[in-house]
């Protein structure tokens, strides 16, 4: 694959490379150093709600780094959406902070290519995934963002290094990954009220189901490659 068209391009995909680096070094840092409370529902609840009527632009914002830096779990995000803006708008937000960060990491590969994915991915997760994005098509996406557990976020990354457009990549990712967000938001709406039973049997499902995506994730990788191609669509 041709990264770049030119020298000059290439020198200047590689100062945009660097900048893009030291910016998310700078934001990893300011994350660890005053935000580590991330992983905490209840901590970053409380810190929400110190921004007032801009919480839910911050929040967007969480929910799209989260795509963008790994570590930080989309779902624990997802769920102090519900109990801090109910189940509508919580899911509304989740959505569009998942959209915006699964949008900038495709872009991103599209347009720095494999060197900057192989840069920001770890190396186990290139070598069992980069293939499956190669041969199935946007149905087989589908299929396999749909599952929590498996790695989607990654997924992002190395769908930007295929034919696929932007538009495109985005609806199926709006799709897939709505019922698990719907899902896990509504349980932080049912913490909030105070139905901690169907709020943590709610959480059990997306925890167990992570699990199984997690643990099963080269299996039912090898499923959809096997089955996707023998689709009518």
């Amino acid at each position: 694959m041709k990264l770049f068209a030119s020298a000059s391009d290439r020198r200047r995909g590689i100062l945009a490379l660097v900048g893009v680096a030291v910016a998310f070094l700078g934001l990893y840092l300011l994350v660890r150093e005053y935000a580590a409370f991330l992983t905490d529902a209840e901590a970053l609840r409380l810190w929400l709600r110190q921004f007032g009527v801009l919480a839910p632009l911050v929040f967007v914002a969480i929910q799209a780094l989260q795509v963008i830096v790994a570590p930080i779990p989309g779902q624990v995000v997802a769920l102090v959406a519900g109990y801090l803006f109910g189940p509508l708008w919580g899911t509304v937000y989740s959505v569009a902070g998942v959209l915006i960060g699964s949008a900038i990491a495709f872009s991103l590969s599209k347009r720095y290519g494999r060197s900057f994915v192989e840069d920001v991915l770890h190396k186990d997760v290139v070598a069992r995934f980069d293939g499956f994005v190669d041969t199935v098509g946007l149905p087989g996406l589908f299929a396999f963002v749909i599952i929590p557990g498996l790695p989607d976020d990654a997924i992002c990354f190395l769908s930007g290094l295929t034919k696929w457009r932007l538009p495109a990549f985005m609806a199926v990712i709006a799709v897939g990954r709505l019922p698990a967000y719907v899902l896990t938001v509504y349980a932080g709406g049912e913490l909030a009220s105070g139905r901690f039973l169907s709020g943590i049997a709610l959480v059990l499902v997306v925890v167990l189901a992570s699990v199984v995506g997690y643990y099963k994730q080269e299996a039912i990788r090898d499923v959809i490659a096997r089955v996707e191609p023998r689709l009518p669509f």
